[in-house]
């Protein structure tokens, strides 16, 4: 896995709680801030007449009643400016004038920081399907292969502040790391016991590793990155395609001349053996002849 740089850690700070308070809370200091305000105001005889609210009767209370609902107004204004809704997978990343002041996971009903910047982030887990990326394998032939990368925001400072965007940042990882896996292994092998891309199961573990490490520095956490579709790329898709063939063809032939000879092996045994035929070496070796012909014979009419 590549690991973080150390300056980058210096100067993204991990994450950390943020202080906050229950929006019930709030509600009930903006209402009684409302009630201060208007009791002030009624006070100060500020307010009209009405007939079920009588004058309070205060002579030269109107300047201290102005300050006190202006006092009580802006505990309200602040108490309402606070509020906000915390959604179950999401958080609130908060900052003051570009730097970051912390993370607030809480749900239902809650008060912020209403001096402080906010931006809402998902914390769920996402999934991510690449075009066709553009890669060479071990024999230089071009490939071309979709990736399916499953991921979730594991640190929000990280992902707010040491990237611009964390989906660029995590497509560039996965198309990067795609490079270096697949330099490694040709996409077929024409000869046997060679590993190639097409065992997906150790390519997808090798591509997990590379971008949940290079994912790190941007705070993702990456569950699994596996290849969907690998294939030729169309220049070189067609003679691939022909050798490929070719090869596949040459282990079959092989695979029957193997069975043949096995075959007739057996029966000169098992014919020799029992005595229904002595032969010297030259009828040995048309008899051989003649069997290996007739059972490649039989075996390809029959395959």
């Amino acid at each position: 896995p590549l690991l973080c740089p150390p300056a980058l850690d210096e100067s993204v700070p991990a994450e950390h709680v943020a202080p906050s308070l229950p929006g019930s809370l709030a509600v009930a200091v903006a209402a009684g801030g409302a009630a201060g305000a208007g009791g002030a105001l009624w006070w100060g005889g500020l307010l009209p007449a009405v007939a079920w609210l009588p004058p309070a009767g205060a002579e030269s209370g109107g300047a201290v009643a102005w300050v006190l609902a202006a006092g009580a107004g802006a505990v309200t204004a602040v108490s309402l400016g606070g509020l906000a809704r915390g959604r179950t997978g999401w958080a609130w990343v908060q900052g003051r004038f570009g730097r970051y002041r912390g993370t607030v996971r809480r749900t239902g009903l809650v008060w912020l920081n209403p001096l402080a910047g906010r931006c809402r982030m998902d914390l769920r887990p996402r999934h991510w399907r690449s075009a066709p990326l553009p890669a060479v394998d071990a024999d230089g032939v071009a490939v071309e292969v979709v990736l399916h990368v499953v991921w979730r925001v594991a640190d929000t400072a990280r992902a707010a502040h040491a990237v611009d965007d964390v989906a660029r940042h995590l497509g560039e990882c996965a198309e990067a790391a795609l490079a270096r896996v697949v330099s490694r292994r040709p996409v077929d092998a024409f000869r046997p016991g060679v590993p190639t891309l097409r065992h997906t199961e150790a390519v997808a573990e090798e591509l997990t590793g590379l971008v949940a490490g290079a994912a790190a520095v941007a705070g993702l956490e990456v569950f699994a990155v596996q290849p969907v579709r690998i294939a030729y790329a169309p220049e070189v898709a067609e003679a691939m395609g022909r050798r490929r063939l070719a090869a596949l063809d040459a282990l079959h032939r092989d695979a029957l001349l193997a069975e043949a000879v096995d075959a007739v092996e057996e029966t000169v045994r098992r014919l020799t053996a029992r005595g229904l035929v002595e032969l010297d070496a030259r009828e040995h070796k048309a008899l051989v002849r003649d069997l290996t012909v007739a059972f490649c014979a039989g075996r390809t009419a029959g395959g």
